[in-house]
């Protein structure tokens, strides 16, 4: 058992590819990647069922802790901080308080290197070496650990770029041109810190995938509303991809041969048919009171809008899910919902947000979630109920003003493309050549399966379970 423990405690690399879709990977675009389809033939593959909601935030942090969204206490990039109706907070690394991989192998006594895994910033100590996620405000910052280390990446990338921020855009050329740029500073430091700095376990998460996704799926997908065949963008998410496979050949050659490999999305893609307007819904129903309703046409942010909060019995975040808050007497500051009606009442809405129509009245085929169903805890303040519209064809818009419950237009810029519920993976062993598909896989098995590798017990605390090959 000693020895078997030794030979299996080898370097482990992972190259999170956030967004990125199984679709693509292991069909559409398989022939155009011949590394990850190398990968595939010697390993084990498939789905990889994503955390609710199947957003960067929480998704990440979900994987690499083994604990879900309710546990984590972290439901969205944006978490109310109290019960108030504007306590907002941005979900960055201190919310997560229990510990993710690079933690547990610090306390084994094993380096990591960590560059742009979610969630990371604020930057916290590790054995090893961090470089901090998209949601870094900006080079100023302190973004590394050790803090010296900041001016070693700045020698090697002057213009380090965590994120193209501005991806909602309409100007694709310089869209594609940044996140190019951003790949590329990205990448030659990952190529550094790989040759220079000790490591047991390395990983780089890439957001550009992402970004690819919502800038560029229109000219993708045939079937998305805005298609365009003949557009000189038609191939560049084929390119982006085919970029990250050449990648990911460099990576394995720095890495060595006996490196153990898993390349792992949070959630995937789908097209992005529109966005249902769920304040406007809530207020036409009867749900939400407005003092001075906002005109037809005159787009205004529900944060902007004068709420009567003692009329209000519930109101909504928007994005590329939806977030139900209800007004609960006692709970809220002008709370209006008898706690004695309130599970009569998330029914009650719970199906009507169901039954909400598509444009042409047709059924929309929406899914709602409540966090006590769904979580094994419920930490910090969850939404009351979590909305997937259309199947995820369809965003919620949080803004007021529409004129109607439903828009093609995003509030928040050009974006053309939602979130799917499955992510994918691939896991390369050499010790396990071969193997091929494997199912009924999700976000909080790869905590356990990585500390499996390094030959490290699972904590009883972790969700998962160990991906092994088929028998």
């Amino acid at each position: 058992m000693f020895l078997l423990r030794r030979r299996r405690a080898r370097r482990v690399l992972v190259i999170g590819l956030d967004c990125a879709s199984p679709e693509l990977i292991f069909d559409h675009l398989r022939g155009d990647l011949p590394t990850l389809q190398r990968l595939m033939t010697d390993g084990v593959w498939g789905r990889l069922r994503s955390s609710i909601p199947c957003i960067t935030v929480p998704a990440w942090a979900s994987m690499m802790s083994s604990r879900d969204p309710g546990v984590l206490g972290c439901y969205g990039f944006r978490n109310r901080r109290d019960y108030s109706y504007d306590g907002m907070t941005t979900a960055d690394s201190s919310i997560i308080r229990v510990p993710r991989i690079w933690d547990i192998l610090s306390a084994a006594g094993k380096q990591s290197v960590v560059v742009g895994a979610p969630q990371t910033y604020p930057v916290r100590p590790l054995l090893g070496h961090l470089v901090s996620d998209f949601m870094t405000p900006g080079t100023e910052t302190t973004f590394t650990f050790p803090p010296l280390l900041k001016g070693e990446v700045l020698n090697v990338a002057p213009d380090y770029r965590f994120d193209v921020r501005e991806f909602r855009t309409p100007d694709k050329a310089n869209l594609l041109h940044a996140i190019q740029e951003m790949t590329a500073r990205q990448t030659t430091v990952v190529r550094h810190l790989m040759r220079s700095k000790p490591w047991d376990f390395f990983m780089y998460m890439n957001i550009g995938t992402d970004r690819m996704h919502h800038g560029f799926w229109r000219f993708h997908d045939p079937q998305h509303r805005l298609h365009e065949p003949t557009s000189p963008f038609r191939n560049v998410i084929r390119d982006y991809y085919r970029s990250m496979d050449a990648l990911i050949s460099d990576l394995l050659a720095l890495a060595g041969e006996e490196t153990i490999v898993l390349v792992v999305s949070d959630h995937g893609v789908k097209r992005m048919d529109g966005g249902i307007c769920v304040n406007e819904w809530l207020w036409r129903n009867g749900w939400l009171a407005l003092r001075t309703p906002p005109p037809d046409g005159q787009i205004a942010r529900i944060e902007d809008c004068k709420i009567d909060w003692e009329h209000t019995r519930a109101w909504a975040s928007g994005g590329y899910y939806g977030r139900i808050f209800l007004n609960v007497r006692g709970r809220e500051p002008a709370g209006v919902i008898p706690t004695e009606h309130y599970e009569m009442t998330r029914d009650l809405l719970s199906a009507a947000l169901r039954a909400i129509p598509g444009p042409d009245g047709e059924a929309l085929s929406t899914s709602v979630f409540k966090p006590q169903a769904i979580y094994q805890q419920v930490n910090n303040i969850a939404p009351d109920l979590i909305v997937y519209f259309g199947d995820l064809h369809w965003r919620a818009v949080g803004s007021m003003g529409h004129g109607r419950h439903f828009t093609f237009e995003n509030d928040t810029g050009p974006d053309d493309a939602n979130h799917a519920e499955d992510g994918m993976f691939i896991l390369y062993d050499p010790l396990y050549a071969g193997g091929g598909p494997v199912a009924d896989h999700q976000l909080m098995d790869i905590g356990p399966t990585l500390l499996d590798k390094f030959g490290l017990p699972i904590p009883a605390e972790m969700q998962g379970r160990i991906i092994t090959p088929p028998s």
